[in-house]
């Protein structure tokens, strides 16, 4: 069993995961190029946001870290898990074929930094691995529940990303919905992963998944109307990333939908329905509260 620290910062969290995903990449045995190019995609430079979800979906309802070594254990690889799929989306997202970006969080894409072919494989198992993680916790029928969360979550944020590579053509009446119904999708299906496996870690009710699936929803549609207003209103340097590509590429977003202020007031909307989703939880949820804040008022 893995030590049971305290995690009382996000920065005590993200390092446990980035040791954690290291050693599963250690203890796999994979060729070195292939290997190489995983950890460059996977331990990065980045917020972890989604494995951050999963340890405080899990506290929020009653996962004692420091108590339950079973528990976090399973946590620990539904946050592998969930952050080594967000790695592959990114690796084949950066692709010439798809958005054709060079800068990544601050550095070169991973098809610049080697080639495209290890890019796509570095992709494709990255996926493998994180289904592996989750198959192999105890119980079973964890297992098998994180597996089917990880499993529909991916095929999600996939079908988002079709959606958003080759966009139908709506009137601009359901333009709004259909951008929101796009990004539910491909941003919010593996934030909303992420709480809901969080949640089965710490042994949630059917109440109290209901309530992590809401506050997920919300969270998920703020961040990328936060991503959008970013685009638009920041620079390369400071996000770490090419700005403005998707107006350039006739791309809808919030704030071309909405306007900036328009935009603005849906992430306070958004926002204050993230926390209304947890007005049933006590202090538990706290680090729930506050992560819903940083993330509505980021700048990278």
């Amino acid at each position: 069993m893995m030590a049971t620290p305290q995690f009382e910062q996000d920065t005590q969290l993200v390092q446990h995961v980035n040791d954690a995903m290291a050693q599963a990449l250690a203890d796999r045995g994979l060729p070195g190029m292939l290997a190489d190019a995983m950890a460059y995609a996977a331990l990065g430079p980045g917020k972890r946001v989604r494995p951050v979800l999963v340890f405080r979906a899990a506290q929020a309802v009653g996962l004692d870290v420091n108590r339950d070594a079973q528990g976090l254990d399973a946590a620990t690889s539904a946050a592998v898990a969930i952050e080594m799929i967000h790695a592959f989306s990114l690796v084949h997202d950066d692709l010439p074929a798809m958005d054709d970006d060079d800068l990544r969080r601050g550095r070169p894409t991973l098809h610049k930094h080697a080639s495209e072919a290890e890019a796509i494989l570095a992709g494709d198992a990255l996926s493998a691995l994180a289904f592996e993680k989750v198959s192999a916790v105890e119980p079973a029928t964890l297992a098998q529940g994180l597996s089917a969360e990880l499993s529909q979550a991916t095929l999600d944020m996939i079908a988002g990303q079709i959606r958003d590579t080759f966009p139908h053509a709506e009137s601009d009446e359901k333009a709004l919905d259909a951008l929101r119904e796009t990004h539910r999708l491909k941003t919010g299906a593996l934030l909303r992963c992420a709480c809901r496996m969080g949640g089965l870690c710490g042994g949630a009710s059917a109440s109290q998944l209901e309530a992590l699936t809401a506050y997920a929803d919300a969270t998920g549609l703020m961040f990328q109307v936060v991503d959008d207003l970013l685009d638009v209103t920041s620079n390369a340097q400071a996000l770490g990333k090419a700005t403005q590509k998707d107006a350039a590429a006739g791309k809808r977003t919030y704030p071309g939908l909405m306007g900036q202020e328009g935009a603005r007031a849906e992430i306070k909307r958004l926002h204050d329905t993230a926390i209304a989703a947890l007005d049933g939880f006590g202090a538990s949820a706290d680090a729930l509260r506050a992560l819903a804040e940083q993330l509505a008022q980021r700048k990278k």
